[in-house]
C-alpha cells in the first residue's frame, strides 16, 4: 500500500547547485538553511540520550544541514559575508549541543565586531 508509505521531503540542502552563487545568495542559502534546520538542532540539543530511535531522523537532518551549510561558506569570497554566514552555522551548532563543532568554527570567524557579538551572546565559546 502506497499511502501510507511517506516520500522523504525535499530539503533546501539536498537541491542541486544549478550555477555559479554569489556571496550574497550563498549567505541567503545558509540563513534558509539554518532556519530550515533550527527545530531540528533544537531537538538534538535537549535530548539527553542521542541514541535515541526517534531522534535519528533529527540528528541526520540537523548533520547534513550543517555540513552543507560549511561547504557553502567554504566557497565564499567576501571574508565579512562569510563570517556572518558561520555565525549562524554557529549558533545551530550550539542548539543541538554540538559545542566541539562550534567552538571550532567559531575560531574561524575573523571579524573582531562578529566574534564579540557571538562571545556576548554565547559565552561558552571562549
Amino acid at each position: 500500500m502506497q499511502w501510507f508509505r511517506r516520500a522523504r521531503r525535499k530539503e533546501i540542502w539536498d537541491e542541486a547547485v544549478t550555477a555559479p552563487r554569489g556571496d550574497i545568495e550563498a549567505a541567503k542559502l545558509i540563513r534558509e538553511i539554518c532556519r530550515s534546520a533550527a527545530g531540528s538542532a533544537e531537538k538534538v540539543g535537549a535530548a539527553a540520550d542521542r541514541a535515541h530511535r526517534k531522534l535519528k531522523h533529527d540528528i541526520e537532518r540537523y548533520e547534513r544541514a550543517a555540513r552543507a551549510a560549511m561547504e557553502i561558506a567554504m566557497k565564499m569570497s567576501d571574508e565579512l559575508l562569510r563570517d556572518a554566514a558561520v555565525r549562524q552555522i554557529v549558533e545551530l551548532c550550539l542548539k543541538a549541543g554540538n559545542a566541539a563543532t562550534a567552538k571550532t568554527l567559531f575560531r574561524a570567524i575573523q571579524s573582531a565586531s562578529i566574534r564579540d557579538e557571538v562571545l556576548r551572546e554565547f559565552p561558552q565559546l571562549q
